[in-house]
This record gives structure tokens, sequence and C-alpha cells, in this order.
């Protein structure tokens, strides 16, 4: 093969491609074999000023992490597109004159083309990193797309533009969609075997808006769960999961008040605005709690359990204010937690740590200033 000007032979990448046009400007979209990442996306310079580079500097700690993902999910791993400029003359040549076979083709690509990567240089690197330890990978694909090199400056917006409008999706949502973890598994079969989880959790949002018809969010019974189950993650995941919905059903059986907006005699609203029990710092205690009084009673737990219909959890218990609340207002510390295990504790019979007794008495300390 020949360069454009016909006397020096050059040698070329052929790659199967779609050409499209965005913005006004042609772009192809390829598969490239994983093989041939570190020899077409070279990394760059990073000693150059970031004026002068295309893209961030590449944080190290990110690429083992993605590819051990790669590593780890050999059968179900999805990496996205890697979007790259080129800096060279390239040819594209359609399967056909018609209006589809235009836009199917082969895009010759020369072997010295320059390639400089404008998103997903973390990926490449991962790949590099992951054909090192399964040479195997090599033999498969992804996606690239392809745009014409026209300076920097444009390359710099393009990574701007490609980076800039990301957002991860919210922290319940990601525990919906992942079936890798198991204490997902384990959240996700308590709130189907339970009845007032099933109906009364968002399991999209993070947060409950103010109207919302819920009582609890995925995150937060992930999170309580996660702290009941802390000694138990050795155990087999349908032990856990047994455990989880025994135990929160029984929590359920104890906190009618969660029958009751279920069962819609009280709106989730004014129960979240007159209690506490549904809020997450009490459910991250009832967790806590939970672990605990498994491991002291394992054959008495449940009825140990039933004085958690003593608690007074309603908003005007002046036990609330200094321990989870201050001026009225729930406070969602870390110390609140522990403060609100130690509370139940003492409802429970259950012995105090150090750090929990402490807590407990600066709190009759300053109700008593």
């Amino acid at each position: 093969m020949t360069n454009n000007k016909g006397l020096i032979p050059s040698f070329e990448y052929v790659l199967p491609a779609i050409r499209g046009i965005q913005a006004g400007r042609e772009y192809y979209v390829s598969m490239c074999p994983v093989r041939f990442i570190p020899k077409l996306f070279a990394r760059e310079d990073e000693e150059n000023p970031p004026d002068q580079r295309v893209a961030r500097s590449l944080n190290s700690k990110r690429v083992p992490d993605i590819a051990n993902y790669i590593l780890n999910n050999p059968d179900n791993y999805t990496v996205s597109a890697i979007t790259a400029a080129i800096d060279a003359d390239i040819n594209f040549e359609p399967i056909g004159p018609e209006k589809e076979g235009r836009k199917m083709g082969r895009l010759r690509v020369p072997m010295d083309a320059r390639f400089q990567i404008t998103d997903g240089q973390h990926r490449c690197a991962a790949f590099e990193w992951a054909l090192k330890q399964n040479p195997a990978l090599g033999y498969e694909t992804v996606a690239v797309i392809l745009v014409l090199d026209i300076g920097l400056r444009y390359s710099q917006q393009m990574f701007l533009d490609l980076n800039g409008y990301g957002v991860h999706p919210d922290a319940s949502l990601a525990i919906l969609y992942d079936h890798r973890h198991p204490q997902g598994t384990v959240v996700k079969a308590v709130i189907r075997n339970i009845n007032v989880f099933r109906s009364l959790t968002d399991k999209e949002h993070r947060t409950l808006a103010a109207r919302s018809g819920k009582l609890f969010t995925l995150h937060t019974l992930y999170n309580a769960t996660s702290m009941l189950l802390a000694d138990w993650q050795t155990a087999e995941l349908e032990q856990q999961i047994d455990l989880a919905i025994q135990y929160w059903q029984a929590v359920s059986y104890c906190i009618p008040d969660w029958e009751a907006v279920r069962q819609r005699t009280v709106s989730a609203r004014e129960m979240r605005q007159d209690y506490v029990h549904s809020d997450g710092i009490a459910l991250l205690g009832l967790g806590a709690v939970g672990s605990v009084l498994l491991s002291v009673y394992p054959n008495s737990w449940e009825e140990r359990l039933q004085e958690l219909r003593r608690i007074d959890w309603s908003r005007s218990n002046p036990d609330w204010e200094g321990r989870i609340m201050v001026k009225g207002q729930i406070s969602r510390s870390r110390t609140s937690v522990g403060r609100m295990v130690a509370y139940l504790k003492g409802y429970l019979g259950l012995p105090l740590t150090s750090q929990e007794e402490e807590l407990e008495n600066v709190n009759a300390l300053v109700k008593r200033s």
C-alpha cells in the first residue's frame, strides 16, 4: 500500500466501521480488538502542562480497580466505548452506493496515525493491565468512536463535554440494579418478603421527597441490614437472607405504625413528621442492635425484641432531644447512630460498650445542665 503521494509504502489498520455525522462533522464507530489497545492508544505525556494535554492526568488508583472488575467478571463485564481523535489521513471505503451502504464500510487508518484519547483513558490503561493477567482478553473487542482531529482546542472541549454531564445513579438505584454483591441480594429479598417494606420502600432515591408516600429507602435498609449481618458475612447467602427476613419481620410486628401506613389509615408523610421510627437513624440503630441481640441471645432474641413496643417513638419524646435530635431536628451524625444504639440496648437489656456508656453519660449531663 502506498501513501497518498504514491511514493512511500505505508501500512494500515483496516477496521470495520459505521460513518456518522454529529455537529456537522464525520465520525466513525468501530470495534477494536483489546490486544490492539496498547498499540493504538498511547498515553499522553503527563509531564506536559494541563493546557497542552487533551485529558486529565491518569489516576493510578482507578486503573487496577477497573482491571480487576474486568478480570473478576469475565462473563458479564461491560465497558463503554473509547473516544479518540485521529491525527492522520484516513480513508473510508463504503460497502455500497445505496443510502445505508454508504454509511457502513472499512476504515483505513495508517499505522503511524496518532490517536488522542478524549474519553476512556482509564479504560485503556485497565485493559492493558488486565491483558498482562489474562492474555485471552486480547481477542475480545471494545467499541471505539473515532473523530478526525481538528486541533488541541477542539479535543479539549470534546473531553470536557464527554465528561461534564455524567451523573452517577442514585445510591438506592445502584443497589437495585447491582446483581453481583450479596448484601444487595439480601436486602432486596428482605423487601420482597416483608409487607411493609415491599409497599413502603422507595427503591430509586436515596432520600424521600416531602410528599413521598414511602417510609423507607432501599439505601437506608441496605446499610441497616449490613449492620445487622456484620458478624454473619461468612455465612451462606441463604442463611443471611433467612436471618435478615426473620429479624426485620419481627421488628415490623413491634412497630405497628408501619402497618398502619401500609393499610392507609395514616399517611406516610404524617408518620414521618410525627415519629422517628422510620428515619434512617432509627433503622441503622435497629440494625446494629439486632446484630448484638442475635449474638447474645441467639435462642430468645425475638422475645426480648418485644420490648421495642414500650418505646415512645414520637418526636415529642424528650428522650430524643440531645440524643438524636438537636432543637427538634434529627441529627444524622455517626454519634447520633451510636446514641440510638445505646438507647435501644437499654430497652432490650443488652450490655453497653464503654463508648456507649460514655455517650449516655454525656447525654445525661447535658439534660441536667
